[in-house]
């Protein structure tokens, strides 16, 4: 990858405790957090000890990773030729019941993301944390931040207190498309209902897995709500979403959109090509075979080489090695999924990277 523009679509800084976020919140909210002894926001989403959280030989000796920008760094920017990366941090906020903690330990963190990690490395960019509890709030943490052009993306969690298509999270989508940003979809929980259609799950492996119908469902909200027809220059990307699930999703929503379309007038294209239009995927993890024409079929399936975008997931444990980029991806289509078509997602990627070319 060296010499070539890659850009990784998803990272994440590591809150380590709140004692890290303290000195970013407000006093109410700093005394509060230690008189109440919240010590730690970390969900069962991604548990400190499961493997997948940190991969090993990233992890320090609190068994965490990425929890300085050095480290990530060393491990995630270096070893990848990394030009720029969107950092996505998941601690907790959006699963506070309180709406006005939520909305302080949101605050918290990007304030924690420009001092500690955009100021350190002209590489990072981040995504805006919304307190996804109250859209009042969201829209206003949104305004807070659009000014600083390092913010590229309203972050929001995929398993939430609704589905993501519903009128009450417009206001949100309104914010970030007068301001250029992105929405990004992350796997993940507020753990306001089971995290699989039909009750609580027993081992990880279960929750983790059923993240993929949990994207399913939410595309499927944004699609037919008419979240695209209201917000026509809105761009969605599904972070941690698995990619083999596309193909087939789109062909069923197009199929019985033909005979239903009746009940959603406002969509008045088929799913499958707004989906193709709107929607983007970062690449891990890459749950589909690349071995005896996979990668080609699936491509062929998805109809669209502009919809995958690069990412490592750093520093969950995706991967071994350097083997960010599948197998079985050919140099033009490797190219589009690193550079070219995160460029074209992330409209303020392009004012980032304008000013070092320039220098170039």
């Amino acid at each position: 990858m060296a010499g070539e523009v890659v850009i990784d679509c998803d990272v994440h800084p590591t809150v380590a405790g709140m004692k890290t976020l303290l000195p970013y919140l407000d006093p109410h909210w700093r005394e509060a957090v230690v008189r109440r002894g919240i010590d730690d926001m970390v969900t069962i989403s991604y548990p400190t000890v499961n493997p997948l959280s940190f991969r090993s030989d990233w992890k320090d000796a609190t068994g965490r990773a990425a929890t300085t920008v050095e480290g990530m760094a060393r491990q995630a920017l270096e070893p990848f030729g990394t030009s720029i990366a969107i950092c996505h941090c998941l601690y907790g906020a959006q699963a506070a019941f309180s709406e006005d903690l939520g909305a302080a330990i949101a605050r918290a963190i990007n304030d924690w993301i420009v001092a500690e990690w955009l100021d350190r490395d002209p590489r990072l960019c981040a995504s805006i944390v919304v307190p996804q509890q109250n859209p009042e709030m969201a829209v206003a943490e949104i305004e807070r931040l659009a000014g600083d052009k390092r913010f590229v993306q309203v972050l929001l969690l995929v398993s939430g207190e609704q589905t993501l298509g519903r009128r009450h999270y417009w206001p949100i989508y309104q914010a970030a498309q007068r301001h250029g940003l992105t929405v990004g979809i992350h796997a993940g929980s507020m753990y306001r209902h089971p995290t699989t259609p039909v009750g609580w799950p027993s081992s990880f492996t279960e929750e983790y897995v059923n993240q993929a119908t949990a994207f399913q469902a939410q595309l499927m909200s944004l699609v037919t709500e008419g979240v695209f027809a209201k917000f026509p220059d809105l761009t969605v990307v599904l972070l941690e979403s698995g990619v083999s699930w596309l193909p087939a999703f789109m062909w069923r929503l197009t199929k019985f959109w033909k005979g239903l379309r009746s009940e959603v007038p406002w969509v008045s294209d088929p799913p499958a090509s707004i989906i193709r239009e709107r929607v983007r995927l970062t690449i891990q993890p890459f749950d589909a075979p690349t071995g005896d024409g996979g990668l080609a079929r699936l491509m062929d399936h998805i109809g669209s080489d502009e919809m995958l975008l690069f990412s490592t997931d750093y520093p969950h444990w995706q991967f071994e090695g350097l083997a960010a980029l599948p197998d079985g991806f050919d140099q033009t289509l490797a190219k589009k999924i690193m550079a070219e078509n995160p460029l074209r997602t992330y409209p303020r990627l392009q004012q980032q990277m304008a000013p070092r070319e320039t220098a170039a």
